[in-house]
């Protein structure tokens, strides 16, 4: 049996996604959980044999959460799920070490197909992420935002969704002070002013996301 546990903040996402394997016989949901920092807690308790992250999750956040599970537990083997098929964030989480990467665009099917692949030890792409990346050109498809740091990627992430200082703090359990400076960071690294710019350059390379999610 295929012990799974599931993290997003979507409770309606997180039991679809319990519903669809715990239909399979060989698949079991051991956990659920709402933040980065209790998919931490329920892995370390649960020692499950997949973990399904959502990208984009208060708290911790997803990006963080699927890092240092990689750091503390690397014999579980993690899939990460997002809305961004193309772009900095899929590119980040494979070096990272994910060993799947799933669009939460995906049939029912494919998330059984993706845990069956990675429980056997093989690395899973949602074939729109693997096209992208197989007919991707390492200079031509660099983007400014690959220079952002996982934190600096949520916060950017956060600020696209029209979160203020004080929300993305609380979000993240950080300071606004800390955010500030997150923000700091990411226009200086951008080359940007503000928030205009901001979800200007996002446009340009993909970065907004289509669910508002």
């Amino acid at each position: 049996m295929i012990t799974v546990l599931v993290a997003d903040d979507h409770e309606l996402v997180r039991s679809g996604i319990e519903h669809i394997l715990n239909a399979d016989p060989e698949i079991t949901v051991v956990g659920a959980a709402a933040t980065g920092e209790a998919a931490l807690e329920l892995a370390d308790s649960l020692q499950p044999d997949i973990v399904i992250m959502d990208v984009n999750m208060p708290g911790l956040g997803g990006l963080a959460a699927c890092q240092k599970l990689k750091r503390r537990h690397p014999e579980i083997r993690l899939i990460a799920l997002s809305v961004y098929a193309d772009g900095p964030i899929p590119r980040q989480l494979i070096e990272a070490g994910v060993d799947g990467y799933l669009s939460k665009h995906c049939p029912p099917q494919e998330m059984i197909k993706a845990v069956k692949t990675v429980h056997r030890g093989d690395r899973y792409l949602s074939r729109d992420v693997a096209s992208r990346l197989v007919f991707a050109h390492p200079e031509k498809d660099t983007t400014p935002f690959d220079r952002l740091s996982s934190r600096e990627m949520e916060v950017t992430l956060l600020t696209l969704q029209g979160k203020s200082i004080q929300e993305i703090a609380a979000t993240l359990s950080v300071s606004p002070k800390t955010v500030c400076t997150y923000r700091y960071r990411i226009f200086e690294k951008l080359g940007i002013r503000n928030d205009v710019e901001l979800a200007r350059l996002a446009a340009k390379y993909g970065l907004l996301n289509p669910d508002g999610n």
